[in-house]
């Protein structure tokens, strides 16, 4: 367990973790309530920005013909992997950066 709680009230690796849980729900609730974690902060809007994106890339699959049924198998099987890889790598407390997600997430918490 982290020893620092956010302004939640929650530890944040914990807050961190929820962020995920509830995936892009998740994220926009700690972003609307933390006022002053930056790891709870940054993992809510990784949250936001990668499950945002993998619903908008699973829209626009469903229009590809033939090949949008296997696209979005493979959209949903990534999606299932890195919600549990981020949940965990939350929980114990690290700051995992996704590729190009990581970067626009970090981007975003520094103008905040």
């Amino acid at each position: 367990m982290s020893p620092f709680k956010s302004s939640t009230g929650l530890y944040e690796n914990v807050a961190g973790f929820l962020c995920y849980l509830f995936a892009f729900v998740g994220g926009v609730v700690f972003l609307a309530i933390e006022r002053r974690s930056r790891f709870v902060l940054f993992h809510a809007l990784q949250s936001v920005i990668l499950f945002a994106g993998l619903m908008v890339a699973h829209a626009l699959a469903g229009f590809l013909p033939i090949i949008g049924v296997a696209v979005n198998l493979l959209l949903s099987m990534l999606g299932l992997v890195l919600w549990v890889i981020m949940m965990l790598a939350a929980l114990q407390g690290k700051w995992l950066k996704l590729p190009w997600i990581g970067e626009l997430a970090e981007k975003q918490l520094n103008r905040m």
